[in-house]
C-alpha cells in the first residue's frame, strides 16, 4: 500500500476525522467539505493535480468537514494501486471551491448503475425558523426515481438520482418512508426522522438496488437556528444496511476531499 505524505502528514487531516456531535464555523475566506464514497466493489486511489494524494480509499469511508482554500482543483480517481492517473475510473474533473461556501462531495454510481460518477453538492446553510430544523434528501443510488412519504402521503415526488429536495420542518421526529415515483405503497421504511431545531440533517442513498448493496449515510449540519460568523459544518456518519427494509433508520466523490492539504483516510464508524 502507497502512503503520501501528503495523505498522511497533516493535522488538517486528522482533525477531519473528530466525528462527534460537535458545531464548527469556517472560516469566511475558506470553503468547508465534507466527502462521501458512495461506490460500492471499488477501492481506489485519489490524485490531485496529477500527485497521488489518497491510496485504498474504500467504499463507506467518509471525511469531513474540512477547511480548505478556495481554487479549482483538477481530481482524478483510479483503481486501486494504479501506477498513475493515465487511466481514471471517475475524471478528471476539475472542481471549484468558492470562499465561505459549504460543500459536500460524494463518488456513486448513476442511476442505471452502469458507471461511477461525482456529483458536488452545496450544502443550505441558510438559517431555519425558530423550532423548525431542516431535512435534505440526496439520491445517490443505483435505483429508479422515488417518492418520500410522510404519513402515508408524498411529501417529496420524483426524487431522480443524482437530485436533492429539502423541506423545513418543525422540530420533531417524522415517520418517513419510500416508495417507487407515483405510488403509496412503501418498499423502504417507515422509520423515524429526527428533525432537531437549527439543525440541517442530509440523508444520502447509496449504493445499488439491484446488488443489494443500499446504504444510509447522515450528515448534521448544525447552527442555523442564528446567522452564523462563518459557514456551518457538520458530522457525517454511515450506516450499512443488508436489507433495504430499513434503509431509512436514522433519516446520500471521494472528490474534493483529496486537494493536497494534507488529509489522510477518513476513519468512518459505521452502525452496526
Amino acid at each position: 500500500m502507497r502512503k503520501s505524505a501528503a495523505a498522511l502528514g497533516g493535522t488538517l487531516g486528522i482533525a477531519a476525522l473528530v466525528l462527534a456531535a460537535t458545531p464548527a464555523t469556517a472560516d469566511s475566506h475558506t470553503a468547508s467539505l465534507s466527502v462521501l464514497h458512495g461506490v460500492p466493489d471499488l477501492t481506489v486511489d485519489v490524485y490531485v493535480n496529477g500527485e497521488i494524494t489518497l491510496d485504498d480509499f474504500a467504499p463507506g469511508e467518509l471525511a469531513g468537514p474540512l477547511e480548505l482554500e478556495p481554487g479549482t482543483y483538477t481530481v482524478a480517481i483510479t483503481a486501486a494501486d494504479a501506477a498513475d492517473d493515465g487511466a481514471p475510473v471517475i475524471g478528471p474533473v476539475d472542481l471549484p471551491l468558492e470562499e465561505g461556501r459549504n460543500y459536500t462531495a460524494v463518488a456513486h454510481l448513476d442511476a442505471q448503475g452502469s458507471a461511477p460518477t461525482a456529483t458536488l453538492f452545496t450544502n443550505d446553510t441558510s438559517p431555519t425558523a425558530p423550532g423548525e430544523g431542516r431535512l435534505t434528501v440526496r439520491h445517490v443510488a443505483a435505483a429508479p426515481a422515488v417518492d418520500v412519504l410522510a404519513g402515508g402521503e408524498a411529501v417529496i415526488s420524483g426524487l431522480a438520482n443524482p437530485d436533492e429536495a429539502s423541506l423545513d420542518l418543525p422540530a420533531g421526529t417524522v415517520s418517513a418512508a419510500v416508495a417507487a415515483a407515483g405510488t403509496t405503497e412503501p418498499v423502504i421504511g417507515p422509520a423515524d426522522v429526527t428533525v432537531a431545531e437549527g439543525v440541517s440533517t442530509v440523508v444520502y442513498a447509496w449504493g445499488s438496488l439491484e446488488a443489494g448493496t443500499l446504504a444510509l449515510a447522515t450528515q448534521t449540519i448544525e447552527g442555523l437556528h442564528s446567522s452564523p460568523d462563518g459557514v456551518p459544518t457538520g458530522q457525517v456518519q454511515v450506516v450499512e444496511e443488508s436489507s433495504s427494509a430499513v434503509l431509512w433508520a436514522g433519516a446520500a466523490a471521494v472528490l474534493a476531499l483529496f486537494v493536497g492539504f494534507g488529509v489522510r483516510r477518513a476513519a468512518v464508524t459505521r452502525d452496526r
